[in-house]
């Protein structure tokens, strides 16, 4: 079943960031603040239009092993990744 990012009921622990409604020139700074934000054991769960390629291998080169990269959707025009903060 595909994750529906208006929804943003998720588990405890589990923070919902949705970039379409961010500003193109804002994103990537709002992304990384949100990431500095979270606890060890926390997610932000993202939901975008397009696959970030670029963005992933930034968050990659900044964090490292601290971030973990999943995707729970990968489907044109429905992106939605997991980022877990290592404890």
């Amino acid at each position: 079943m595909a994750h529906d990012c208006s929804r943003p009921t998720v588990s405890e622990g589990i923070y919902p960031f949705d970039a379409r409604g961010i500003a193109k020139r804002f994103r990537h700074a709002a992304i990384f603040g949100a990431l500095e934000a979270l606890q060890p054991g926390e997610t932000m769960r993202f939901c975008n239009d397009h696959d970030p390629l670029p963005l992933l291998a930034q968050i990659n080169g900044y964090f490292g092993q601290r971030v973990q990269i999943s995707y729970v959707q990968r489907e044109p025009g429905e992106i939605v990744i997991d980022f877990l903060v290592a404890g």
